[in-house]
């Protein structure tokens, strides 16, 4: 029997699913509407050296990472599978594409978050 990349692909959609229909909108209400406001946390909340201080935590750097690289995924995943629903059959040119540019993003902000160091 052919082994087959589907199940890690559905893992990480469904991930990214769950973390973008459950964190993802409170994370744009938070910090693009209510801190700039000045309605739920002080607006220096968001100063650059207190975003830096998270982007340096390991903690926060595992944060960052999950939701961007599960977001990319997701996305991703769901941009093929909408593509074959639009009657694109995609071929595994497309599944390439699509799962090595989430990928890529993926190494890109991983590598990006270890250059701000610990």
């Amino acid at each position: 029997m052919r082994r087959s990349h589907e199940p890690l692909c559905w893992a990480l959609f469904g991930a990214g699913g769950m973390l973008s229909a459950l964190i993802g909108p409170m994370l744009v209400l938070i910090t693009g509407v209510l801190v700039p406001l000045g309605l739920l946390l002080p607006a220096e909340t968001f100063r650059a050296d207190r975003a830096l201080a998270f982007a340096t935590h390991p903690l926060g750097k595992l944060a960052l990472l999950a939701v961007i690289s599960l977001f990319m995924f997701h996305g991703c995943h769901r941009l093929l599978h909408s593509l074959h629903d639009l009657g694109w059959h995609t071929g595994l040119a497309a599944r390439i594409g699509f799962y090595g540019a989430a990928t890529c993003a993926s190494a890109v902000a991983a590598v990006l978050l270890l250059q701000f160091g610990f």
